[in-house]
């Protein structure tokens, strides 16, 4: 069991390293990716010659007894919902770190960078239910409360429900936002060729604008010839004893995986949904930066 002390260092060590990024390298990226949808109404003023006469305020220009029009600007505040996998297989990393901590630390960057743009950031924390559900709001306290809980919390469940996850959100926010779908998403069924999340994702892609950040580890690729091993589901919990050396184990295993894969990135690129992927050894860093640039 981890102290309080120890996570409260691992906060401060999440918010030095992640803040820095955000405010040097993501503030402005984040700024031209993300974009409010809003129109809020600025001012009236005379029509010129080439303004849309749909614009036109006919109290105005009844009163003023010549053309006025509506002028109207973009609402630059946004609302971020951070959806964070922390099924079992959020525990799995043979590299430089965990899925939970480098889904941690990209919520981390996003959110500060969020912060920094004066938007407001909520989090949804799910496995094969939804787990906690923390309101959009303002304030580097409240992000802090944030990484706090993807650090420290304890689910209930150990499986993923991505779908479950989606339908939540989509009673759940009222107003557009920018959701950041965090997960090594392989909540599919490889049998059928089809993601099991795909139909409430399909209503939440229509109403709120996605984001979808798969984590991965090397090993979820391929097996490593070591002979016979036991291994274990980190969600089902079910243990079997595998024998690596054979290569057609490995083949099926690697098989498994890629078409996994396939499947996921073909549903989230149906429904237009931006999508990265990042490994656990990643910089991730550069995955973000690339994102940000393809929503340009």
């Amino acid at each position: 069991m981890v102290s309080q002390s120890e996570i409260l260092k691992k906060v401060r060590r999440i918010e030095i390293r992640t803040r820095g990024l955000s405010s040097e390298i993501f503030a402005g990226k984040y700024h031209s990716a993300f974009k409010g949808r809003g129109m809020s109404f600025s001012e009236v003023r005379e029509y010129r010659a080439g303004d849309d006469v749909r614009d036109i305020d006919w109290n105005v220009t009844a009163r003023s007894r010549s053309p006025h029009i509506k002028v109207y600007e973009e609402e630059r505040e946004l609302t971020m919902m951070l959806a964070v996998d922390v099924s079992g297989s959020r525990m799995f990393g043979t590299r430089t770190m965990l899925k939970k901590e480098l889904a941690a630390e990209i919520a981390a960057v996003l959110a500060f960078s969020a912060e920094k743009n004066g938007d407001k950031v909520g989090c949804l924390l799910f496995s094969d239910r939804v787990e906690l559900f923390i309101p959009p709001k303002k304030g580097r306290n409240h992000i802090l409360h944030i990484i706090r809980q993807l650090l420290e919390f304890e689910p209930s469940g150990s499986g993923t429900d991505i779908g479950g996850a989606l339908r939540f959100m989509t009673g759940a926010l009222k107003k557009h936002t920018t959701v950041f779908l965090i997960s090594d998403m392989m909540d599919v069924d490889v049998s059928a060729g089809k993601a099991r999340f795909e139909e409430p994702l399909k209503i939440v892609s229509s109403r709120h604008d996605v984001v979808a950040l798969r984590l991965y580890d090397r090993r979820d690729e391929s097996l490593p010839d070591v002979g016979v091993m036991e291994m274990a589901d980190s969600e089902s919990g079910r243990r079997v004893w595998v024998d690596t050396g054979s290569a057609a184990v490995r083949r099926a295993y690697d098989s498994h995986y890629k078409k996994s894969s396939f499947i996921a990135e073909g549903t989230l690129m149906r429904y237009k949904v931006d999508t990265v992927a990042v490994a656990t050894d990643d910089d991730y860093v550069k995955s973000l930066i690339l994102l940000f640039k393809q929503r340009r």
